[in-house]
C-alpha cells in the first residue's frame, strides 16, 4: 500500500556545549518518543510510531530530520516542545528541538535547509569583525548549494514510497 510521509526538519538547541556529542539517532529517538507519549499518551505514541524513525542528523549543525507517517505528522510537531533534554550513558542535556520545516520529500528538506543556512551566514556576515571572519564566512555562503551526489534518491524524492 502507498504510504505518505512528512519529513520534520529541526534543529537541537542547547546551552549545555557537551550536548552536542549526545546527538545520536537513538538518544533523539528515544526524547521524541518519550514527549509523544507524555502529550498524546499511549494512542497518540503508537499512531507516531507506525513509521517513525530518525532519518539523518548532523551532531556538529545539530541538524536532525524526522519522519513519520503524513496523518500523525501533527502529532508529531506538537509533541516536539516538550522534549527538554537527550539523555546520553547515564547523562542528561538539557535541550530543545527548533523546528524549522516540513517538507513532503528529504530534498524539500534539504532544498529549505540550504537556504536557511544561507540567511544564518549572511547574518553573521553583517556581525563580521574582521576580514579573516568575512573570508570564511563568504567561502562558507558559496558553498552552500546542492550537489548530485548529495541528492541521490532512495525513499525519499516521491511522496508515497511502499512500506
Amino acid at each position: 500500500a502507498a504510504l505518505s510521509r512528512r519529513y520534520v526538519l529541526c534543529e537541537v538547541v542547547s546551552e549545555d556545549p557537551r550536548c552536542r556529542q549526545c546527538i545520536e539517532d537513538r538518544a533523539v529517538g528515544f526524547a521524541v518518543r518519550d514527549a509523544i507519549g507524555r502529550v498524546h499518551g499511549d494512542y497518540g505514541l503508537a499512531c507516531c510510531s507506525i513509521s517513525f524513525t530518525v532519518k539523518y542528523l548532523n551532531a556538529y549543525t545539530g541538524t536532525v530530520l524526522l519522519r513519520c507517517r503524513k496523518d500523525s505528522y501533527r502529532l508529531l510537531c506538537s509533541a516536539l516542545p516538550f522534549v527538554r533534554q537527550l539523555e546520553s550513558r547515564n547523562q542528561r542535556y538539557p535541550c530543545f528541538l527548533n523546528t524549522l520545516h516540513v517538507g513532503g520529500t528529504i530534498r524539500t528538506c534539504q532544498k529549505f535547509l540550504i537556504q536557511y543556512n544561507r540567511r544564518q551566514l549572511l547574518m553573521l556576515l553583517q556581525n563580521c569583525t574582521n576580514e579573516e571572519e568575512r573570508r570564511c564566512i563568504q567561502k562558507s555562503l558559496l558553498s552552500c548549494s546542492l550537489t548530485e551526489e548529495q541528492s541521490q534518491s532512495g525513499d525519499e524524492e516521491d511522496d508515497d514510497g511502499t512500506e
